[in-house]
């Protein structure tokens, strides 16, 4: 008999560490999704203090993890949205320009043509990360792309298309 009621209380301890450790987790896989997000934007990221690797509370964690759960389908929904304006506003000079994994061997790659200098000029992580534009995910040759915008070229490193899609 002793050892039946010994034992109980340590399952039930048993378990509250294992759920402890699965909110942790999920805690952690949900403020991870949030960044992976924010950081597709450029945006800043979420401050975090980890307080969950100090907390003992269920109650606590669940809250947390629903906090973080927020903010990643949040941050998913914002990055959906900022890559389809992004896409919607290049989309004309995609067009023109050629495949989003266009290598022409005329010296320009990707689907906005972009030579090295400007690969390198205004996304020289993603030329250090994945090789030349041809080889970029779409989302960082936009963002290439919107950085010389941004930076006060325009649409004028595409004259020729920027004018026949009526950007310039």
């Amino acid at each position: 008999m002793l050892a039946l009621a010994l034992a109980a209380p340590a399952t039930a301890s048993t378990t509250a560490t294992q759920s402890v450790k699965t909110l942790r987790a999920g805690v952690t896989f949900y403020r991870q999704a949030a960044w992976r997000w924010q950081a597709q934007m450029r945006a800043p990221l979420t401050h975090s203090n980890r307080a969950e690797k100090r907390s003992h509370s269920t109650v606590y964690l669940h809250w947390l993890a629903d906090r973080w759960r927020a903010r990643a389908r949040t941050a998913r929904a914002t990055a959906a949205a900022f890559f389809r304006r992004l896409y919607a506003k290049w989309a004309c000079i995609h067009r023109g320009e050629g495949s989003w994994t266009a290598n022409t061997g005329n010296g320009y790659y990707g689907g906005l043509q972009m030579d090295i200098g400007f690969q390198r000029s205004y996304n020289g992580r993603a030329l250090r990360r994945y090789g030349t534009a041809d080889k970029w995910p779409i989302r960082e040759q936009l963002y290439a792309a919107e950085l010389a915008y941004k930076s006060g070229r325009g649409f004028y490193p595409w004259p020729n298309t920027a004018r026949a899609c009526g950007l310039i």
